[in-house]
């Protein structure tokens, strides 16, 4: 276990940078840069129109013919960094990650470090009740399932399942904001921010109940989608289990099929479900809730990224993918020693 987990360790380097050089490479060719918006300002043209002026863009004659200076062209790239070959930038920047600095951003005024630190409780808020309630409506669900499986109660709970599955998580919370945010005749819950605009005028009780009232449509959107694969996987875990000697030995000693299910069955069918937390953690904090985080305003690092990638704010957009990319191989990594730590019989050093 210790060799396999030095292997990936040390492939995460190699991993990172792949990653890197492909988005610095789509970065280069895309257009309406953070020179070219600052350009359409000044000229009053907008944000809009710096992608159009971008794709006409052959150097700084041709914006110099557009009535700019070329001595404040050439001032706004050397405010960006642009002064520079695109080699040279990469190694900057790469020079820069070397040493922990993720930058500072271009439009904001301030540290890509301090602003993702600023954003990461929103995010962690939203993940971690979302994987909590996904849990814990998925086993209970899926244990159900196996119990009756064939029966009507399997039947529609699957179609449930399937619906949920094939919607988009954006799209239910569209729909929650319809039905539940004052988009028709009911107005239960807020629909923008983690609380709200008197929260620290509240006592703390009511914080606490401020807080969770805002929760309730992002972390469902988020769950919606998640809870699916979940309860199929904790079904057939529980009808795998069922079908083994040592259940049908229990029976034969006359232990009672409640017994059997949660003495036997339930704890070896859960192995497999407690080693994937990390993973299930990781698809609900990058996965969904960028587009949550966004619908309903929330200042998490799914918005920050999302806006950093609008206005072409660089250090914020590679220094996100950068943490995003990292804690991703981490947590994928803890995935995978859970597995192990949870059933001692897997052996990584078989793997090649």
């Amino acid at each position: 276990m210790w060799a396999y987990s030095l292997r990936r360790l040390l492939l995460m380097g190699p991993t990172l940078l792949c990653i890197l050089l492909v988005n610095f490479a789509i970065v280069q060719a895309a257009p309406g840069g953070p020179v070219e918006q600052a350009i359409a300002r000044l000229q009053g043209l907008g944000a809009v129109a710096a992608g159009g002026a971008a794709t006409e863009r052959v150097g700084s004659d041709a914006r110099a013919t557009r009535g700019l200076d070329p001595a404040l062209v050439a001032d706004i790239e050397r405010q960006y960094g642009f002064d520079k070959p695109p080699l040279q930038r990469l190694w900057l920047m790469l020079d820069n990650y070397a040493h922990l600095d993720l930058g500072t951003s271009f439009f904001r005024g301030a540290k890509v470090t301090d602003l993702m630190v600023s954003k990461l409780p929103v995010t962690l808020s939203l993940g971690l009740w979302a994987t909590l309630i996904t849990y814990l409506v998925s086993i209970p669900l899926g244990i159900g399932k196996a119990v009756r499986n064939g029966t009507a109660f399997d039947g529609w709970s699957s179609a449930l399942i399937a619906i949920g599955y094939a919607m988009p998580a954006f799209l239910f919370a569209l729909l929650l904001i319809v039905l539940f945010g004052g988009g028709t005749a009911l107005d239960w819950f807020p629909v923008r921010g983690l609380v709200s605009d008197n929260f620290s005028q509240l006592n703390p009780l009511a914080k606490v109940v401020d807080y969770f009232w805002h929760l309730v449509l992002p972390v469902a959107a988020l769950v919606v989608g998640g809870f699916a694969t979940l309860t199929l996987l904790t079904k057939n875990s529980v009808l795998s289990e069922i079908s083994r000697l040592y259940v049908v030995t229990a029976r034969a000693k006359g232990l009672s099929e409640r017994q059997v299910l949660y003495r036997h069955v339930f704890r070896n069918a859960m192995l497999l479900l407690v080693a994937g937390l990390p993973n299930a953690l990781i698809n609900v904090l990058f996965g969904g809730s960028l587009l949550v985080e966004v619908i309903f305003s929330l200042d998490g690092l799914g918005r920050l990224s999302y806006e950093a990638a609008v206005a072409r704010d660089y250090p914020v957009v590679f220094g996100s993918l950068l943490v995003f990319t990292l804690a991703g191989l981490v947590i994928k990594l803890v995935g995978d020693l859970c597995y192990r730590l949870v059933d001692p019989r897997i052996d990584f050093s078989a793997r090649s």
